[in-house]
Protein backbone atom coordinates (compact mmCIF):
# COMPACT_ATOMS: atom_id res chain seq x y z
CA UNK A 1 0.00 0.00 0.00
CA UNK A 2 1.09 3.70 -0.82
CA UNK A 3 0.75 6.10 1.20
CA UNK A 4 -0.07 9.38 0.38
CA UNK A 5 1.18 12.69 2.85
CA UNK A 6 -0.92 15.88 2.92
CA UNK A 7 0.05 19.06 4.13
CA UNK A 8 -2.29 21.55 5.95
CA UNK A 9 -2.95 23.63 3.13
CA UNK A 10 -7.22 23.66 2.35
CA UNK A 11 -6.44 21.81 -1.29
CA UNK A 12 -4.64 18.98 1.00
CA UNK A 13 -7.28 18.48 3.68
CA UNK A 14 -10.46 18.58 0.97
CA UNK A 15 -8.07 15.19 -0.61
CA UNK A 16 -7.43 14.20 2.34
CA UNK A 17 -11.15 14.15 3.32
CA UNK A 18 -11.88 12.06 0.17
CA UNK A 19 -9.72 9.21 1.61
CA UNK A 20 -12.44 8.97 4.95
CA UNK A 21 -15.32 9.45 2.56
CA UNK A 22 -13.81 6.32 0.86
CA UNK A 23 -13.62 3.93 3.08
CA UNK A 24 -9.85 4.81 3.40
CA UNK A 25 -7.57 5.33 7.28
CA UNK A 26 -6.10 8.73 7.75
CA UNK A 27 -3.70 9.95 10.41
CA UNK A 28 -3.95 13.62 11.55
CA UNK A 29 -3.07 15.79 14.19
CA UNK A 30 -4.99 16.49 17.35
CA UNK A 31 -4.24 18.84 20.24
CA UNK A 32 -3.72 15.44 22.20
CA UNK A 33 -1.94 13.26 20.17
CA UNK A 34 -2.36 11.93 16.43
CA UNK A 35 -5.35 9.88 15.61
CA UNK A 36 -5.68 6.91 12.99
CA UNK A 37 -9.34 8.19 11.56
CA UNK A 38 -11.82 5.95 9.32
CA UNK A 39 -15.29 7.13 8.65
CA UNK A 40 -17.09 5.63 11.81
CA UNK A 41 -20.56 4.11 10.06
CA UNK A 42 -18.17 2.29 7.59
CA UNK A 43 -17.42 -1.20 9.42
CA UNK A 44 -14.62 -2.34 6.57
CA UNK A 45 -12.88 0.75 7.29
CA UNK A 46 -12.77 0.81 11.21
CA UNK A 47 -11.52 -2.56 10.31
CA UNK A 48 -8.96 -1.21 8.74
CA UNK A 49 -7.69 0.62 11.96
CA UNK A 50 -7.38 -2.43 13.54
CA UNK A 51 -5.55 -3.99 10.94
CA UNK A 52 -2.94 -1.20 10.57
CA UNK A 53 -2.55 -0.82 14.92
CA UNK A 54 -2.31 -4.53 14.66
CA UNK A 55 -4.22 -5.03 18.11
CA UNK A 56 -3.90 -8.34 19.58
CA UNK A 57 -7.77 -7.39 20.81
CA UNK A 58 -10.99 -5.13 19.73
CA UNK A 59 -11.17 -2.17 22.30
CA UNK A 60 -13.71 0.64 21.48
CA UNK A 61 -12.88 3.86 19.92
CA UNK A 62 -13.33 7.55 20.54
CA UNK A 63 -15.47 8.54 17.86
CA UNK A 64 -14.71 12.06 17.05
CA UNK A 65 -17.40 14.58 15.56
CA UNK A 66 -17.32 18.54 14.64
CA UNK A 67 -20.42 19.41 16.99
CA UNK A 68 -22.96 18.43 19.70
CA UNK A 69 -25.49 18.42 17.17
CA UNK A 70 -23.54 15.71 15.07
CA UNK A 71 -23.09 13.25 18.18
CA UNK A 72 -26.86 13.55 19.23
CA UNK A 73 -28.03 11.97 16.03
CA UNK A 74 -26.13 8.83 17.35
CA UNK A 75 -26.48 9.41 21.23
CA UNK A 76 -28.20 10.21 23.96
CA UNK A 77 -27.45 13.54 25.13
CA UNK A 78 -27.97 14.76 29.18
CA UNK A 79 -27.76 18.21 30.53
CA UNK A 80 -24.64 16.55 32.60
CA UNK A 81 -23.57 16.18 29.52
CA UNK A 82 -24.14 19.76 28.30
CA UNK A 83 -22.78 21.70 31.25
CA UNK A 84 -19.13 19.13 30.49
CA UNK A 85 -19.18 20.18 26.84
CA UNK A 86 -20.03 23.83 27.55
CA UNK A 87 -16.45 24.10 29.51
CA UNK A 88 -13.95 21.51 27.74
CA UNK A 89 -15.72 21.21 24.47
CA UNK A 90 -13.77 21.52 21.45
CA UNK A 91 -11.22 20.11 23.52
CA UNK A 92 -9.48 17.12 25.01
CA UNK A 93 -12.22 15.49 26.80
CA UNK A 94 -13.91 12.56 25.80
CA UNK A 95 -17.69 11.74 27.18
CA UNK A 96 -19.05 7.93 27.26
CA UNK A 97 -22.25 8.14 26.58
CA UNK A 98 -25.50 5.85 26.10
CA UNK A 99 -26.20 4.81 22.17
CA UNK A 100 -29.26 5.58 20.50
CA UNK A 101 -30.98 2.76 19.01
CA UNK A 102 -30.57 1.78 15.21
CA UNK A 103 -27.53 3.94 15.54
CA UNK A 104 -25.58 4.16 12.17
CA UNK A 105 -21.63 4.02 14.27
CA UNK A 106 -20.48 0.64 13.30
CA UNK A 107 -20.41 -1.95 16.33
CA UNK A 108 -16.90 -3.02 15.64
CA UNK A 109 -16.07 0.57 16.55
CA UNK A 110 -18.09 -0.04 19.38
CA UNK A 111 -16.64 -3.27 20.57
CA UNK A 112 -20.82 -4.42 20.31
CA UNK A 113 -21.70 -2.17 23.05
CA UNK A 114 -24.63 -0.07 23.67
CA UNK A 115 -22.47 2.64 24.92
CA UNK A 116 -20.40 5.86 22.55
CA UNK A 117 -17.07 7.86 23.83
CA UNK A 118 -17.35 10.77 21.53
CA UNK A 119 -15.35 13.87 21.44
CA UNK A 120 -14.79 17.83 19.75
CA UNK A 121 -11.13 17.96 19.49
CA UNK A 122 -10.02 21.75 19.04
CA UNK A 123 -7.15 21.43 16.60
CA UNK A 124 -8.15 23.04 13.73
CA UNK A 125 -6.86 20.33 11.47
CA UNK A 126 -8.96 18.16 12.58
CA UNK A 127 -11.88 19.91 12.88
CA UNK A 128 -11.50 20.76 9.15
CA UNK A 129 -11.62 17.24 8.07
CA UNK A 130 -14.28 16.28 10.17
CA UNK A 131 -16.27 19.17 8.56
CA UNK A 132 -14.94 18.53 4.68
CA UNK A 133 -15.87 14.53 5.69
CA UNK A 134 -19.31 15.19 6.78
CA UNK A 135 -19.20 11.78 9.13
CA UNK A 136 -18.13 10.62 12.48
CA UNK A 137 -14.48 9.56 13.08
CA UNK A 138 -13.32 6.67 14.56
CA UNK A 139 -9.98 7.69 15.57
CA UNK A 140 -8.00 5.79 18.11
CA UNK A 141 -3.90 6.93 18.65
CA UNK A 142 -2.02 6.80 15.38
CA UNK A 143 0.88 4.16 16.33
CA UNK A 144 1.23 0.20 16.21
CA UNK A 145 -0.17 -1.58 19.49
CA UNK A 146 1.58 -1.12 22.54
CA UNK A 147 4.08 1.54 20.81
CA UNK A 148 4.38 4.94 22.19
CA UNK A 149 1.50 7.59 21.31
CA UNK A 150 2.63 10.01 18.33
CA UNK A 151 3.02 13.43 18.78
CA UNK A 152 4.49 13.97 15.44
CA UNK A 153 4.26 13.34 11.71
CA UNK A 154 7.11 12.05 11.66
CA UNK A 155 6.26 9.52 14.28
CA UNK A 156 3.24 8.37 12.31
CA UNK A 157 4.93 8.17 9.16
CA UNK A 158 8.05 5.65 10.77
CA UNK A 159 5.56 3.56 12.08
CA UNK A 160 2.49 3.26 9.60
CA UNK A 161 3.72 4.43 6.36
CA UNK A 162 2.99 1.61 3.61
CA UNK A 163 -0.15 0.49 6.34
CA UNK A 164 -2.73 3.33 5.99
CA UNK A 165 -3.95 5.39 3.25
CA UNK A 166 -2.91 8.67 4.04
CA UNK A 167 -0.68 10.60 7.09
CA UNK A 168 -1.87 14.73 7.42
CA UNK A 169 1.97 16.13 8.45
CA UNK A 170 1.01 19.09 10.65
CA UNK A 171 2.48 20.29 13.47
CA UNK A 172 3.61 18.35 16.73
CA UNK A 173 0.56 18.10 19.20
CA UNK A 174 0.35 21.16 22.13
CA UNK A 175 -0.81 18.28 24.83
CA UNK A 176 0.91 15.77 23.53
CA UNK A 177 -1.44 12.96 26.39
CA UNK A 178 -4.39 11.68 25.73
CA UNK A 179 -7.86 12.94 26.29
CA UNK A 180 -9.36 12.75 29.83
CA UNK A 181 -12.33 10.30 29.82
CA UNK A 182 -15.64 10.49 31.67
CA UNK A 183 -18.53 8.08 31.70
CA UNK A 184 -22.08 8.86 32.81
CA UNK A 185 -23.08 5.79 33.28
CA UNK A 186 -24.88 5.26 35.59
CA UNK A 187 -23.30 8.16 37.60
CA UNK A 188 -20.02 10.38 36.20
CA UNK A 189 -17.01 8.69 37.04
CA UNK A 190 -13.78 8.80 35.36
CA UNK A 191 -12.08 5.90 33.57
CA UNK A 192 -9.47 7.21 32.42
CA UNK A 193 -7.25 10.42 33.61
CA UNK A 194 -5.56 12.52 30.73
CA UNK A 195 -5.18 16.09 29.72
CA UNK A 196 -7.73 17.85 31.77
CA UNK A 197 -7.40 17.56 35.56
CA UNK A 198 -10.13 15.86 37.52
CA UNK A 199 -10.37 18.52 39.70
CA UNK A 200 -11.96 20.69 37.12
CA UNK A 201 -14.18 18.18 36.35
CA UNK A 202 -15.20 18.41 39.77
CA UNK A 203 -15.82 22.16 40.15
CA UNK A 204 -18.10 21.96 37.00
CA UNK A 205 -20.17 18.50 38.32
CA UNK A 206 -20.11 19.62 42.31
CA UNK A 207 -18.58 16.06 42.61
CA UNK A 208 -15.64 15.16 44.11
CA UNK A 209 -13.95 12.69 41.83
CA UNK A 210 -10.60 11.58 44.12
CA UNK A 211 -9.47 8.77 41.86
CA UNK A 212 -10.96 6.09 38.77
CA UNK A 213 -14.20 4.63 39.31
CA UNK A 214 -12.82 0.68 40.13
CA UNK A 215 -16.61 -0.55 39.67
CA UNK A 216 -17.05 1.44 36.29
CA UNK A 217 -18.78 -0.74 34.20
CA UNK A 218 -18.45 0.90 30.90
CA UNK A 219 -15.79 0.14 28.37
CA UNK A 220 -14.10 2.70 26.67
CA UNK A 221 -10.44 3.24 24.85
CA UNK A 222 -7.67 1.80 27.58
CA UNK A 223 -10.36 0.79 30.25
CA UNK A 224 -11.96 -2.05 28.81
CA UNK A 225 -13.82 -4.13 31.92
CA UNK A 226 -17.04 -5.34 29.78
CA UNK A 227 -17.69 -7.21 26.36
CA UNK A 228 -20.80 -8.20 24.68
CA UNK A 229 -21.32 -11.63 24.32
CA UNK A 230 -23.97 -14.01 23.39
CA UNK A 231 -26.84 -15.30 25.37
CA UNK A 232 -26.18 -18.65 23.94
CA UNK A 233 -22.89 -21.11 24.76
CA UNK A 234 -20.32 -20.86 22.14
CA UNK A 235 -18.29 -23.88 20.59
CA UNK A 236 -14.64 -22.63 19.32
CA UNK A 237 -12.29 -23.88 16.43
CA UNK A 238 -15.92 -26.02 14.95
CA UNK A 239 -14.81 -28.11 12.02
CA UNK A 240 -17.97 -29.96 12.27
CA UNK A 241 -21.37 -28.54 13.14
CA UNK A 242 -23.98 -30.52 15.13
CA UNK A 243 -27.70 -29.86 14.42
CA UNK A 244 -28.80 -28.46 17.56
CA UNK A 245 -26.31 -25.58 16.64
CA UNK A 246 -26.62 -22.40 15.24
CA UNK A 247 -23.29 -22.28 12.62
CA UNK A 248 -20.95 -19.11 13.01
CA UNK A 249 -18.21 -19.88 9.80
CA UNK A 250 -15.23 -18.80 8.08
CA UNK A 251 -14.33 -19.88 4.55
CA UNK A 252 -15.98 -21.87 2.15
CA UNK A 253 -18.40 -23.83 4.43
CA UNK A 254 -21.87 -24.29 4.87
CA UNK A 255 -23.54 -22.51 7.72
CA UNK A 256 -26.22 -19.95 9.16
CA UNK A 257 -24.04 -16.78 9.04
CA UNK A 258 -20.49 -16.36 7.42
CA UNK A 259 -17.94 -13.72 8.75
CA UNK A 260 -16.31 -14.41 5.35
CA UNK A 261 -16.76 -16.69 2.54
CA UNK A 262 -13.25 -15.41 1.15
CA UNK A 263 -11.92 -16.41 4.42
CA UNK A 264 -10.60 -12.55 4.49
CA UNK A 265 -9.88 -11.46 8.21
CA UNK A 266 -10.87 -7.68 7.55
CA UNK A 267 -14.23 -8.45 6.18
CA UNK A 268 -14.50 -10.83 9.18
CA UNK A 269 -13.39 -8.48 11.58
CA UNK A 270 -15.98 -5.99 10.33
CA UNK A 271 -18.73 -8.40 10.76
CA UNK A 272 -17.81 -9.79 14.01
CA UNK A 273 -20.04 -8.22 16.60
CA UNK A 274 -22.68 -7.89 13.91
CA UNK A 275 -23.27 -11.27 13.77
CA UNK A 276 -22.81 -11.94 17.31
CA UNK A 277 -26.01 -9.62 18.21
CA UNK A 278 -27.47 -11.64 15.33
CA UNK A 279 -26.87 -15.11 17.07
CA UNK A 280 -29.01 -13.35 19.97
CA UNK A 281 -31.79 -11.80 17.50
CA UNK A 282 -32.24 -15.80 16.21
CA UNK A 283 -32.40 -16.97 19.91
CA UNK A 284 -29.37 -19.24 19.27
CA UNK A 285 -28.90 -21.35 22.21
CA UNK A 286 -26.04 -23.11 20.97
CA UNK A 287 -23.56 -21.88 18.85
CA UNK A 288 -20.61 -23.45 16.93
CA UNK A 289 -17.21 -21.21 15.64
CA UNK A 290 -15.46 -22.17 12.76
CA UNK A 291 -11.44 -22.07 13.21
CA UNK A 292 -9.96 -18.86 12.40
CA UNK A 293 -6.29 -18.27 11.74
CA UNK A 294 -4.12 -17.18 14.66
CA UNK A 295 -2.57 -14.63 12.69
CA UNK A 296 -2.92 -10.56 11.67
CA UNK A 297 -6.25 -9.57 12.37
CA UNK A 298 -7.40 -13.33 13.33
CA UNK A 299 -5.91 -12.74 16.27
CA UNK A 300 -8.22 -10.04 17.72
CA UNK A 301 -11.14 -11.68 15.97
CA UNK A 302 -9.77 -14.87 18.29
CA UNK A 303 -9.10 -12.65 21.37
CA UNK A 304 -12.95 -11.73 21.41
CA UNK A 305 -14.74 -14.93 20.61
CA UNK A 306 -12.76 -16.88 23.61
CA UNK A 307 -13.99 -13.91 25.97
CA UNK A 308 -17.60 -14.59 24.46
CA UNK A 309 -17.39 -18.06 25.44
CA UNK A 310 -16.47 -18.19 28.53
CA UNK A 311 -18.15 -18.77 31.12
CA UNK A 312 -21.19 -16.54 32.09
Amino acid sequence: MQTKIFNTSRPDLSKASELIKSGGTLAFPTETVYGLGADATNKLAVAKIFQAKGRPSFNPLIIHCFSIEQIQTFAMWSHEAQTVADKFWPGPLTMVLPLLPNSQISSLALAGLQTVAVRIPEHSVAQSILQLSNTPIAAPSANPSGAVSATKAEHVISRLNGKIEGIISGDSSKIGLESTIISFLPKPSILRFGAIDETDISEILGLDFKKKAKDAKISAPGQLSSHYAPKGSIRLNSKVFKKSEVSLGFGEILCDLNLSQKENLTEAAANLFDYLHRLDEMGAEKIAVSPIPEEGLGIAINDRLRRAAAPK
